[in-house]
């Protein structure tokens, strides 16, 4: 059990940043449409969308692959970081000039006229820094500096929401005379109105160089050494890690893209095929609450899977942590789904959101799966077979983009949740179906099948068991969210005290 607080203890602490971030970044949007047009506030929305790809290219595995070989009993780590740090400086430099010199043709591809190519400069300089610091995140990891890590991912979220705040909004309104006005000259000095969005992009990347900064020991504890003979068995090992990252992108984010294209005229009565896709957008929101717990224990849990190959009671010990991630998972599937009508009015404003409530249980229930499939692709990690992770993640591709093209124009939004949950519940099934022959582990599958099946149950009757709006609605749902965690303490928590 010790091993086990100390996986739960670093994963509150990794939460720490992972959280921050994603509610700063959240924040952060009211301010941008408050201060751009919509069409200024769409670059941004769609270069972002592009970056999350890129990310994937840019790093290609290397993570992963980082954990794994220095995991292998007789690895120099030095010698391991310097090799992998080699790689990913060179590829990083390559790939960021090739970024460089499509810019033009790249901002033609989201229809944007010549002279926005420095959007797409901005843009090369934040993945080109992300993908130098990968790698001594993930040594940071390694040596179970939680803390040192939260604290630099503190420091670049705070950075890039305060120079946000400068050139969005104080030089603006400084400009206009609003306050601070000895501060004018100063201000003319340092900001350009013309730039406007672009402030987006360049107070991401300032922060990007912050953090390489903050890295600094890391960093210089660094000799470039290339030889290439030993990395081709690291490469191997990632670029399917790299492939199935990108078909998991397609999983995460190509519903927002295809329900525009595919939803039929007038399927919301009144409401425009953008009108519907925000409404998915707001409400899908809800359910990072789940993706942020996943991201928290990730962070942790990685470094630890590998740490702890080696122990011939390692199966034992993965099986534990599946069960209480899934039940922990379960029991905020409860609390969110339970009380979204009170959730909703913390996070959503006006009623045309809330007309899309019902998809939030069916993202929160998909994210859980994909968290148990996270968890359980440990097997084809630890024995060196990623190209099957590429395999299940291509198929959960191909799963999303069927099933919204069937559902989509008969269910709406309804259908394209329906389809994320579809894909991440194939996605875990089968990759335990395939672990179970290439590396068994001992897990509950069926006990906590019946638990997801019991939270499923009490969402259900909460909301279709008619209870008049106000306190007693409230009341009614919080004690069946009490129930449920009280059931699951009740039968569970025995185990727990004798392991």
């Amino acid at each position: 059990m010790s091993l086990a607080k100390k996986l739960a203890s670093q994963t509150a602490i990794y939460g720490v940043s992972s959280i921050v971030g994603r509610v700063v970044n959240f924040l952060l949007v009211p301010m941008y449409t408050a201060r751009f047009a919509a069409a200024e506030y769409g670059i941004v929305t769609g270069l972002f969308a592009y970056v999350s790809f890129l990310n994937v290219v840019f790093t290609y595995g290397m993570e992963t692959t980082y954990f794994r070989f220095a995991n292998r009993p007789g690895t120099d780590r030095q010698e391991l970081y310097d090799r992998s740090l080699t790689m990913l400086l060179l590829s990083s430099v390559v790939l960021t000039l090739l970024l460089l010199l499509l810019a033009r043709p790249l901002m033609g591809l989201l229809g944007l006229p010549p002279g926005h190519e420095h959007y797409a400069y901005w843009i090369a300089a934040i993945l080109g820094l992300d993908a130098l610091a990968a790698l001594p995140f993930a040594r940071l990891r390694l040596e179970n500096k939680a803390r040192k890590f939260a604290t630099i991912r503190l420091a670049n979220i705070g950075l890039n929401v305060g120079l946000n705040l400068f050139f969005i909004i104080a030089c603006p309104d400084i400009l206009a005379g609003k306050y601070l006005l000895g501060l004018q000259p100063l201000v003319r000095a340092i900001y350009d109105p013309s730039i406007g969005v672009g402030y987006v992009f360049i107070s991401n990347a300032a922060a990007s160089a912050f953090t390489l900064l903050l890295l600094g020991r890391e960093l210089t504890d660094f000799s470039f050494r290339l030889n290439l003979e030993p990395l081709r068995p690291m490469l191997r090992y990632a670029y399917p890690i790299m492939l199935m990252g990108l078909a998991g992108m397609v999983n995460e984010t190509l519903d927002r893209i295809l329900l525009p294209m595919w939803l039929p005229k007038n399927f919301y009565p009144g409401q425009s095929s953008l009108t519907a896709v925000g409404v998915y957008g707001a409400c899908y929101k809800l359910s990072i609450l789940m993706s942020l717990v996943i991201q928290a224990f990730k962070y942790a849990a990685e470094p630890f899977f590998f740490a702890q190959s080696t122990d011939q009671n390692s199966p034992r010990t993965f099986a534990l942590v599946l069960k209480w991630f899934t039940l922990c998972c379960a029991m905020l599937f409860v609390g969110v789904s339970v009380n979204l009508d009170l959730v909703a009015k913390l996070f959503l404003h006006g009623n045309e959101y809330l007309q899309g409530l019902a998809v939030v249980p069916v993202l929160l229930l998909a994210n859980l799966f994909l968290g148990v499939y996270w968890n359980l692709s440990v097997w084809f990690k630890l024995t060196d077979k990623t190209y099957y992770g590429t395999y299940i993640s291509f198929g959960g591709a191909v799963l999303t983009i069927a099933l919204n093209f069937l559902l989509i124009p008969l269910l709406g939004y309804m259908g394209s949740a329906l389809a994320t949950l579809a894909c991440y519940f194939m996605m875990a099934a089968l990759c335990w179906w395939l672990g179970e022959r290439h590396f068994p582990v001992p897990y509950p599958v069926a006990r906590l099948l019946v638990w997801v099946l019991v939270a499923v149950a009490v969402v259900a009757i909460s909301w279709y068991v008619p209870v008049a709006p106000g306190w007693g609605r409230y009341g009614f749902h919080a004690l069946l969210t009490l129930g449920f965690v009280g059931l699951v303490a009740a039968v569970e928590g025995r185990r727990l005290r004798s392991i």
